[in-house]
Order: C-alpha cells, then sequence, then structure tokens
C-alpha cells in the first residue's frame, strides 16, 4: 500500500505534491519507527523499507495484529487532513501517559510558513532537498537513539492517537477517516513530565516538528551525552516548558 513505500528523495521539491508525499512517508517511518523500537506490535507487523540507505520498519496492516492495521487506518485519517491542510498537530500516547510523541504541521497559504521562531530565520525557498534529507534522516536517527534508551514499556501499554486542526480552517463538522470528536482535555502524566525537542524537518512548503514527552525518572539511565545540544552527537534537547502546553 501507500503507507508501506520506501521514502525516496526528489532531487528538488519543486511542488506541493511533493513535499506532501515526503511528509506522509516520514511520518510512517517515524511512527513505525517509535512502536517498533517501543515493542508495542510483534514483528509480523512491519516490513524493511530503505530512506535513502537507511534500513527502517514499516507498519503494515497484518491480519493477525488488530491494532497495527488500526494504527495504519489511523495515520491515513492523518493523511487525509494532513492533505486537506486542516492538521496543526497530533500525539501518539501510551497510556497510562508514560510517554507521549507530538508531531507537529506547519503550512502556508500558498506554501510554507516556516516560523517555527528558529533563530536563523531562513527564506523558504533556501531549502533545498538535500537540507530535508539530511534532516529527515537525523530525525529518524535521532528517534532510534532515544527509544534504546527508554526503560521498557509495561506488557498492558495502551495506545491512542489524537489529532488537533487549525480551527479557522477546519470545517466544523470534519473528521477524519477512522476519527471521532473527542474532549480537547491535556494529557495527566503520573509521574513528572520531561520534554524532548527530538527534532524538525523543513520542505520549501511544509515543517514536521517532533516531540517527546515522558516521566522524567524513565529518562534516568539514558546516556546524558545525547542530551547534549550540538549538529553531530544526536541530539535531544529538553525543553522546560508549561505542562499544558508543550511549546516553545
Amino acid at each position: 500500500s501507500n503507507f508501506q513505500s520506501a521514502v525516496v528523495f526528489p532531487n528538488k521539491i519543486s511542488t506541493e505534491q511533493q513535499s506532501l508525499m515526503l511528509v506522509k512517508r516520514l511520518l510512517a517511518v517515524a511512527v513505525s519507527c517509535i512502536t517498533y523500537l517501543r515493542g508495542i506490535f510483534p514483528e509480523s507487523a512491519y516490513g524493511t523499507r530503505y530512506m535513502d540507505d537507511v534500513c527502517v520498519k514499516i507498519l503494515r496492516e497484518d491480519k493477525n495484529c488488530p491494532g497495527s492495521t488500526q494504527l495504519v487506518k489511523w495515520m491515513l485519517g492523518c493523511y487525509d487532513a494532513l492533505q486537506k491542510k486542516y492538521f496543526n498537530n497530533y500525539w501518539i500516547c501510551l497510556q497510562t501517559i508514560t510517554e507521549c510523541y507530538h508531531f507537529k504541521f506547519k503550512y502556508t497559504h500558498n506554501g510554507p510558513l516556516l516560523d517555527f521562531s528558529s533563530k536563523n530565520k531562513r527564506n523558504d525557498s533556501t531549502i533545498t532537498c538535500a537540507d530535508t534529507k539530511k534532516a529527515s534522516i537525523l530525525l529518524i536517527r535521532k528517534i532510534y537513539v532515544l527509544m534504546q534508551n527508554l526503560s521498557p514499556l509495561p506488557d498492558d501499554v495502551c495506545l491512542t492517537m489524537k489529532l488537533f486542526y487549525y480551527d479557522e480552517v477546519t470545517p466544523s463538522d470534519y473528521q477524519p477517516p477512522g476519527f471521532k470528536e473527542g474532549e480537547c482535555e491535556g494529557m495527566i502524566f503520573e509521574g513528572e513530565p520531561m520534554y524532548l525537542n527530538v527534532g524538525e524537518v523543513p520542505t520549501p512548503f511544509h515543517m514536521l516538528k517532533v516531540k517527546v514527552t515522558t516521566e522524567k525518572q524513565r529518562m534516568e539511565n539514558v546516556d546524558k551525552s545525547i542530551l547534549k545540544h550540538g549538529e553531530t552527537n544526536v541530539p535531544l534537547r529538553v525543553l522546560r516548558v508549561d505542562r499544558d502546553d508543550p511549546e516553545e
């Protein structure tokens, strides 16, 4: 299926459609990597694909694993919202919430608006496919490092997904396939939350940001060097933010 295609970086991302395709693929890889490395689904629920020369696992609809089939359906619902430009962000929460994966999207009316309060503002048109490719591979590598350093999840873990929209453009009755309207409650953590900024991937038309919230004690065994900010050694930055608003 579309969901399981390999991630192919074009020489140039010149259309919004190319950018959308790439963001969808990257989303599939990121979510698949997280669930694979956290042991949510059995090996049979994954296929192997390549992202440039990086080997990655991709979720598939496995008739023996209803959970993976459900998650693929949810992801296809996310694609629907992403394509319609309604999508603001979504959370994948492992409950009772010990981990939350927060994916945030930005687009502009005529293409991109990369206003993620970056210190080094760049003109969207200067973003090359090489930049996007480098950021994509770095993001997946960071996810790999972090997932392997978090302490194991309990056996009875429950996974849920929440989508959030841009209210001003989203029809009030819109729900993507596989979703129903939910309460907009925050996240209640059992322990003290710690926020990690995993990375961001820009294209000339979209920006994808990934953050993780986890219980502080689950990070105690993590090699502190991965939390230091730097380009080369898989940086993860702790976000000191208000727990109601996991933003900058």
